[in-house]
């Protein structure tokens, strides 16, 4: 295996090359990597099957008077009854928050839920139920095989993008358009 590349903080686009029809045009932000593997959240494809008023409900959490409207999102086809809240650095859990990059941190605890719904959640928020999951150099195997392309995961794509537009935008930061890609690859 290579020397280990760290893509804490960086999104991974998918690629034609990508053989998991799960993954199709999707936009995943690496929340840790390591020599043990990676964990990322997928941001560009809403839960059909919940939505965050049920969640809560569910959750038994009241919603207070004013509450942002949260997309819930498939994070990933791992653990999918898991929550995670992908967010702004403006708020901290009093249990666990994990600093994605200095734009992004990411809180996996019931209590950021509890602040979203009594309006003292962070600025900018994402709810994500699921994540995706790498074992130990399963995601340099796919990125060397081209199935993902890297950028850099930047709080106005995550956030402020419409999702139908997440994938092109990502790609388009890093100079491709989605007519160019292949689904081959090899190596020089």
């Amino acid at each position: 295996m290579p020397d280990l590349f760290d893509l804490t903080g960086k999104i991974l686009i998918a690629t034609p090359g990508l053989v998991d029809d799960r993954f199709s045009n999707s936009v995943i932000v690496v929340c840790a990597h390591s020599h043990e593997g990676a964990m990322g959240l997928m941001v560009n494809k809403p839960a059909e099957q919940v939505t965050s008023a049920e969640l809560f409900d569910q959750l038994s959490i009241p919603l207070g008077p004013v509450v942002p409207g949260l997309m819930v999102y498939a994070g990933g086809p791992v653990e999918m009854e898991r929550g995670f809240v992908l967010h702004s650095p403006d708020y901290s859990s009093a249990i666990s928050t994990l600093a994605v990059t200095e734009a992004l941190a990411m809180t996996a605890t019931l209590d950021i839920l509890e602040d979203i719904a009594e309006g003292q959640g962070p600025d900018q928020s994402l709810l994500a139920l699921g994540y995706c999951g790498w074992g130990a150099g399963q995601l340099e195997g796919e990125i060397s095989e081209n199935g993902w392309l890297i950028g850099d995961a930047l709080p106005e794509l995550v956030f402020a993008q419409t999702d139908s537009r997440k994938w092109e935008l990502a790609l388009a930061a890093q100079g491709i358009h989605p007519l160019t890609l292949s689904s081959a690859y090899g190596h020089a």
